[in-house]
């Protein structure tokens, strides 16, 4: 089948669409094929828990995302069918992971520094000694 005899099978102003879908699919077809060349566990040993959790999210959410794809296009609508609500679900889990995350790279306080900052910040009279005033005293105007 030539080239010319593809180009009747489709309207010609969806070409560029298709071409960039297949480039598309070309580059998760090469992203597929890395991660399946390292097994799974060797793959884990060397993450950490909240790394697994997001390589595991990912490739679920990737997975639905393709079956979602695949359903538009055998004409069914994939809003109305339960790969919806299991991308939904992925995406809060992916939230959850997201907060956790930000809260690792929140500011922990300083409880030692914090009360050495607010101890020395406070004025502390001297005992014994008569309170002097750091503004200047008023003179007197002469008539």
């Amino acid at each position: 089948m030539s080239e010319d005899d593809n180009m009747e099978d489709y309207p010609t102003e969806i070409h560029d669409y298709l071409a960039a879908f297949e480039k598309s699919l070309v580059s998760v077809d090469e992203m597929l094929q890395t991660m399946m060349s390292v097994s799974r566990t060797e793959l884990f040993q060397k993450l950490e828990p909240l790394e697994q959790a997001k390589l595991d999210l990912v490739s679920a959410y990737a997975l639905n995302s393709m079956f979602w794809m695949y359903l538009s296009t055998q004409g069914i609508n994939p809003k109305e069918h339960p790969v919806k609500r299991e991308l939904e679900r992925i995406r809060t889990y992916m939230n959850k992971v997201k907060e956790i995350e930000d809260k690792k790279k929140a500011s922990k306080l300083d409880k030692g520094a914090a009360s050495r900052f607010v101890r020395n910040a406070l004025w502390e009279p001297n005992p014994g000694k008569e309170p002097t005033s750091k503004t200047p005293a008023k003179v007197k105007k002469r008539k």
